[in-house]
């Protein structure tokens, strides 16, 4: 399949059998699923063959059989999509009490009701046995052209065109029949086509304006101007298959970055096993320099790991034991153990492929209307066609001949393949190049959405900043710097807390060895205490600080200014003195302030929603240069965004999917901030897979981009017919350029889609 127009044929043809339910047909995925009660399947591979495609029933154990499509969640759609809900709250130290924070859980379903038999079917436009993804190949990007279905048959003709040219020079008074015949090695394909098209519901299909044109070309003697037709129908018809193939590839690159094999440990030795029979829970071993072959998490060792084919993330990122790696990224210095997270047919990099297929089939309002203008265009050009071939002769003395060679240059001209290739090939390479750069856009929809984008809203937590802690001043009293750092290290060894793995990560950093802690525990959820090295010591809150011992000169005005900066403070005590103190923030990513100056200089306005207190809000605002609105509830966060709605601001709003489900499903786009998980992917229209703000931006241009590029596709569809409509009817063209009017604008279209598939790589 090469466009929308194959995928409508056989939607149709099967749509029409006798029990048949419901059918989707994927261009991109090469799939048809049927919902179905007891319909003829043999009837229904009878129907598909016959339009001229392949169709082979999928193994039930392949992952697009075993993840049917399905509706892809979005507020867009009427299907019920869990919400996620995820209270953040300002963590004081004094309530640091070692427990484990309580983080509100989420749930999530996604439900398929299949109330009849479904089958999985193949369908592709090429005469080879099939493999590849999903254990199918999907066509012209696999092996060199010539070899397809549609190269051999093009090759045919051309060769038969030439062999008439030929023979021609030796049997003059049978050029007719010799371009007849060369006509026919094409055309008999095609007219099969076309008559099955017909049977099946579609009577205007472009085989069937193809073979009339033909036919008409023969009986008014213009054989050899027919069989050019044909030939040059068939190489426009190859170049298509060509420019969807690279535009499918693009996309099913993704699923190459994952190894075929992987090596299982088992006890002190490994083995290679195939990548595709990795379970959840299986331990495996991945060496330097090797492609990680699971989602998983690390076991054993420590090793910077390359994910930018994954997330497009430039430097390394460092993965020690308890870290997640994903699928296709690849392993730095040292050798990795794993448990696998995740099967094959539901790691990061399937489930993005799994996405934008789906995506692909979510119909922008753009190519509705295109569908729907060409099912009355394509009749209408028909007749007028036939009114060209028909009134003059009979009501102004025309020749016959020369208006009935009109008439049918016309019908070439209205072919509305470049018309109806405009949006979804513009759209297919939009949603490839983001995919392909960590934008995750679920539909030509959305991109419409996001074109028209006037505001944006961000949560605070993990999206404007890093979601944890970091330590960001260190302040001595009693004790110097380093050592009030040593010291609050060896008490918070052991704890999950945030704000103590704050400590933790920057006593690591700066290479500090922590001595053992003795009678270590909490102190009634002020903070905790230990004996280290002899000593009484503890870390908490200034209040609680205070009733041990007397904060010295000045500590309570640099301790005021901190906290109106939004930092925590952690107060150590040693032996019934203040040694120091250590303040902590959630910070804001490195490329935050550089995101919102690029989108307020877009004219976008920014704000940022948070359920955080005011005070550290604002801080984190003020830093930015964001307009504010904190200690909100999640429904205020979409009341909020109705609000600007009514504005009339068009909004898009950027959080992590799970705390913000509300206002993510109030706005006009949700964008979820992520690594790829399941909420990240599921919850809203698009997300941003490695998390860097920047790209928010840049999905915002990619959209404005492609809808530059539909519109500039759909001018030249109508344009170039509207010049070949004059001119043939003022007999200036003819047949040749008339299908040269039709192949051409097609391809040019596709071309200028494919545009989009190169461009800046998002950053």
């Amino acid at each position: 399949m090469d466009c929308a127009s194959c995928a409508a044929k056989i939607d149709t043809a099967v749509r029409r059998i006798d029990g048949v339910d419901d059918v989707r047909v994927s261009v991109t995925a090469g799939t048809m699923t049927v919902r179905h009660a007891g319909a003829d399947l043999a009837l229904v591979e009878k129907r598909v063959t016959g339009l001229g495609y392949r169709i082979a029933q999928m193994d039930a154990t392949s992952p697009a059989a075993a993840q049917p499509p399905g509706p892809v969640c979005g507020h867009a759609h009427g299907d019920t999509c869990s919400g996620h809900d995820h209270d953040h709250h300002d963590h004081g130290h004094g309530h640091h009490d070692h427990a484990g924070d309580h983080h509100a859980g989420h749930t999530h379903t996604h439900t398929h009701t299949h109330a009849h038999t479904h089958a999985h079917a193949h369908v592709a436009a090429q005469a080879e046995p099939l493999s590849g993804l999903h254990g199918h190949d999907h066509g012209l990007e696999e092996g060199p052209w010539w070899r397809s279905a549609k190269g051999r048959l093009t090759i045919a003709c051309g060769v038969a065109l030439v062999a008439a040219y030929g023979l021609g020079r030796f049997m003059p008074g049978a050029d007719l029949y010799l371009f007849t015949a060369a006509m026919l090695v094409g055309l008999i394909p095609i007219a099969r086509r076309a008559i099955m098209a017909a049977l099946a519901g579609t009577p205007f299909s472009i085989e069937m304006l193809m073979t009339i044109a033909a036919i008409g070309a023969v009986l008014i003697g213009a054989g050899e101007e027919g069989a050019m037709v044909v030939f040059l129908f068939l190489v426009g018809e190859m170049l298509e298959g060509v420019a969807a193939g690279r535009a499918r590839a693009s996309i099913r690159s993704l699923s190459a970055l994952v190894p075929k094999t992987a090596r299982l440990v088992e006890g002190a030795t490994t083995r290679d096993i195939p990548a595709e029979s990795v379970g959840v829970g299986t331990v495996l071993l991945v060496r330097p320099g090797e492609r990680i072959p699971a989602d998983g998490e690390v076991l054993e060792g420590s090793s910077a790991v390359n994910e930018a084919p994954v997330t497009g993330e430039s430097v390394p990122v460092r993965r020690a034991p308890g870290d997640p790696v994903f699928a296709g990224t690849v392993n730095g210095e040292t050798a990795l153990t794993i448990r696998a997270t995740a099967t094959a047919s539901d790691n990061t990099i399937a489930r993005v492929v799994r996405l934008v297929e789906e995506a692909q089939e979510a119909r922008a309002p753009t190519e509705r209307f295109i569908d729907r203008f060409s099912r009355w265009y394509t009749p209408l050009v028909v007749v007028l066609a036939a009114l060209v071939a028909a009134v003059p002769p009979l009501f102004a003395g025309g020749a016959w001949d020369e208006w009935i060679y009109k008439g049918l240059a016309i019908l070439l001209i209205g072919c509305p393949c470049a018309l109806v290739i405009s949006t979804p090939a513009a759209v297919a390479a939009a949603l490839a190049h983001g995919a392909r750069n960590g934008l995750l856009i679920k539909g030509g929809a959305v991109l419409e959405q996001l074109r028209t984008i006037t505001a944006v809203c961000f949560d605070k937590t993990g999206t404007l900043t890093l979601g944890q802690p970091t330590v960001t001043d260190i302040v001595p009293a009693s004790q110097p710097a380093d050592e009030v750092l040593r010291l609050s290290a060896a008490l918070e060894a052991g704890s999950t807390h945030p704000l103590a793995t704050a400590i933790l990560a920057r006593a690591t950093a700066d290479g500090i060895t922590l001595p053992a802690v003795g009678n270590a525990g909490a102190r009634g959820g002020e903070g905790v205490e230990g004996t280290v090295e002899g000593r009484t010591l503890f870390l908490g809150s200034p209040r609680a600080a205070a009733a041990l011992a007397a904060l010295p000169e000045g500590m309570d005005g640099r301790i005021e200014a901190l906290n109106a900066a939004g930092k925590s403070i952690a107060v150590l005590v040693v032996e019934g003195t203040v040694a120091g103190l250590i303040a902590l923030r959630d910070e804001p990513r490195p490329d935050a302030a550089a995101a919102l100056a690029e989108l307020k200089a877009h004219g976008l306005r920014t704000l940022m929603l948070t359920g955080d207190n005011a005070r550290t809000a604002q801080a984190v605002g003020a830093a930015l240069g964001i307009e504010v609105r904190a200690e909100l509830m999640p429904a205020d966060k979409s009341r909020i965004v109705h609000e600007l709605q009514a504005e009339g601001l068009r909004v898009a709003k950027v959080g992590d999917g799970i705390n913000d489900a509300p206002a993510l499903a109030a706005a006009d786009v949700g964008i979820a901030m992520g690594g790829g998980t399941d909420v990240a992917l599921e919850t809203a229209d698009a997300a941003i897979l490695h998390g860097r703000l920047r790209d928010v931006g840049a999905m915002i241009a990619l959209a404005r981009r492609t809808m530059a590029n539909i519109h500039q596709n759909i001018a030249i569809a109508l344009g170039l017919k509207a010049v070949f409509l004059v001119t043939t009817i003022a007999g200036i063209t003819g047949l040749w350029p008339a299908i040269l009017a039709d192949t051409g604008a097609t391809v040019l279209v596709t071309a200028n889609a494919l545009r989009l598939l190169g461009g800046r790589r998002a950053s």
